[in-house]
């Protein structure tokens, strides 16, 4: 039986480079033939460490690398270290190490065995020495999925130390999501697959710093075509990722502030009348005259107006002459129709709110009145609004203060107020419906719209008129009204007002296939004489020539200037009460050669 001098006597005489390695990382022991290689004496050798006797990098290798592995898996095989002789030469050489232990698992020695390497060997040496120094994010694992080798660039970016690495899964440095996703032998097919490009992964910092990176991996294969080794490349694309979302987000942002604006936009655009060529009141009845004074008495002032009259009339048209004639009219005039807001969003839709101030509030928004600052806001159907909401208008009719929904930052406006409405508000206040505070706060100076059927002397001429609109928009030639049809007309009652009239006459051009208008077809309920059917125009006591139209136009011109005075420009010019360009109409006065009467 061999003792243990002779065990010692089989290692010293070992033909092969051989050392014995205390707990602590110093010789406990230095073979004869290690001796000889190297030069040295064993006491020259036993009690100190191995990185005494290499070269710095190797010693590096040596701290960083190779006895952390050692630690860790319990043995070694094939590391490249280079030793440096006695004289000076360096020996590089490939070691293998197993660590012993006792029946109770107790250290006893590293025994370490060193091969000198061949020409190859130190290719491959050099080869792996620049692998690591390569500034590129590479690691190699081997068939599963366990890290052989980083670069030290790799290293740098996540953060770690070589030997926290080495023999671990790769896994292990993925983000949670994607080591889920290789979990149950994913990795495995990954690697059995060979090689790949571009997959996108997240790989996680020793700090906790997720970086999106995208892999593309080479393969090598063993003699059997199984796959025993994966060059992995990755490329930290975190920063063009946040760009990507930041611009993104910064794009999304632009296209709401923008449909935010598109919207102010449309609220301050939204228009006030009922298309009589573009806001302008057409007609010179007495009814229409009394109430187009009132409209000046009261337009150059800040006072509230209450417009009221039946549906169709024309009060958002009233309401735009207010505001084109007061102070404000280079500001906003936005309309907001009471009717139309549902009663949770009152507040919001008249105040504005902030970001989560209730759900579905996901930014901020302005608010009808602070659009309207400035400027005119125009309050329509004020009657429809329910009686628990009327304080909260009143407050900012009253103090011209309010707050966002959700904000408690107050603010001031000033805004000149125009309400409307076809209900009667003092019955509507008998009722309980209504507050009385809020009518006589919105009632300062009420004006009151006539009907369509008060206005007799109007009617041809609004007809006219949309004749002449409705002919111009739907690409029409231009089409006769005849005289039965204008006393027909004048005739009818008109229970939808202005509303109703030009609904009328654009049915009618809608449906006249001829040179006249057939309006008999647009009111079938309504007698018609023969002669305003299909073949009026055959008929000359019905139509009118073309010096007849002539001089009722001429006629027609001459009664707008003497309402205007015959002032021709301005909101209550001439131009304006026809409907016209004062270009236009300064034109027509020459063509005609209509003069002012000497005073």
């Amino acid at each position: 039986m061999l003792k243990e001098d002779d065990y010692q006597w089989l290692f010293r005489k070992a033909p092969a480079m051989a050392t014995s390695i205390a707990e602590d990382g110093v010789y406990l022991d230095v073979n004869d033939t290690m001796l000889a290689r190297l030069g040295y004496e064993r006491e020259e050798m036993v009690g100190r460490k191995p990185e005494d006797f290499t070269t710095a990098e190797s010693a590096a290798r040596v701290r960083d690398e190779l006895r952390p592995a050692l630690r860790r898996t319990g043995k070694l095989e094939n590391k490249p270290i280079s030793f440096v002789t006695k004289t000076g030469d360096v020996v590089d050489c490939m070691t293998s190490a197993i660590i012993e232990r006792d029946r109770d698992g107790k250290f006893l020695r590293t025994v370490a065995m060193y091969s000198e390497i061949s020409d190859q060997a130190r290719a491959n040496f050099k080869y792996r020495t620049l692998y690591r120094a390569t500034p590129a994010m590479l690691h190699t694992v081997d068939g599963d999925g366990l890290i052989v080798t980083v670069t030290d660039h790799w290293l740098q970016k996540l953060g770690y130390k070589r030997e926290d690495v080495l023999g671990r899964p790769i896994t292990d440095f993925f983000s949670l999501r994607d080591r889920k996703f290789y979990a149950d032998g994913r990795m495995q097919e990954l690697i059995s697959a060979g090689d790949f490009n571009n997959l996108e992964r997240q790989m996680v910092t020793r700090d906790g710093v997720v970086l999106d990176v995208i892999m593309s991996a080479i393969s090598n294969r063993d003699a059997d075509g199984k796959v025993d080794r994966m060059l992995v490349a990755s490329k930290d694309v975190t920063d063009r990722r946040r760009a990507e979302t930041e611009l993104r987000r910064s794009l999304a942002e632009n296209a709401r502030l923008r449909e935010e604006l598109e919207r102010e936009r449309d609220y301050l655009r939204e228009e006030v009348n009922v298309a009589m060529n573009f806001g302008h009141i057409v007609g010179t009845s007495p009814a229409l005259r009394r109430m187009m004074k009132r409209v000046e008495a009261v337009a150059e002032t800040p006072a509230s107006v209450l417009v009221q009259g039946e549906s169709g009339v024309g009060k958002e048209l009233v309401a735009h002459a207010i505001h084109l004639q007061s102070p404000r009219a280079d500001r906003p005039l936005v309309k907001v129709n009471c009717a139309s807001i549902p009663k949770e969003l009152f507040e919001s839709e008249f105040f504005g709110h902030v970001k989560g101030a209730f759900t579905g509030a996901h930014r901020d928004r302005i608010g009808r009145f602070q659009l309207a600052d400035g400027g005119t806001i125009f309050l329509d159907e004020i009657g429809e609004i329910p009686l628990e909401l009327q304080s909260k208008l009143l407050r900012v009719l009253q103090e011209s203060e309010f707050e966002r929904v959700g904000d408690d930052v107050t603010r001031s406006v000033d805004v000149r107020v125009i309400a409307a409405t076809n209900r009667d508000l003092e019955q509507l206040i008998v009722d309980g419906e209504f507050r009385e505070d809020l009518f006589y706060r919105l009632s300062v100076f009420p004006v009151e719209v006539p009907p369509l059927r008060e206005r007799g002397e109007d009617i041809v001429q609004l007809a006219q008129h949309f004749l002449e609109q409705t002919c111009n928009e739907f690409g029409r030639d231009d089409l006769t009204l005849t005289q039965s049809q204008a006393a027909n007309l004048r005739a009818y009652d008109w229970p939808g007002n202005i509303r109703e009239l030009k609904n009328v006459i654009e049915r009618a051009v809608i449906l006249s296939t001829g040179k006249v208008l057939r309006l008999d077809l647009s009111m079938p309920d309504l007698k018609f004489d023969s002669g305003d059917k299909v073949d009026v125009a055959n008929d000359s006591h019905d139509v009118l020539t073309e010096k007849a139209m002539r001089e009722l136009q001429r006629n027609n011109t001459i009664k707008a200037l003497e309402q205007a005075n015959w002032k021709v420009s301005g909101a209550s010019g001439a131009a304006a009460i026809l409907g016209i360009k004062p270009t236009t109409l300064a034109d027509r006065i020459r063509s005609m050669k209509i003069k002012k009467p000497a005073a």
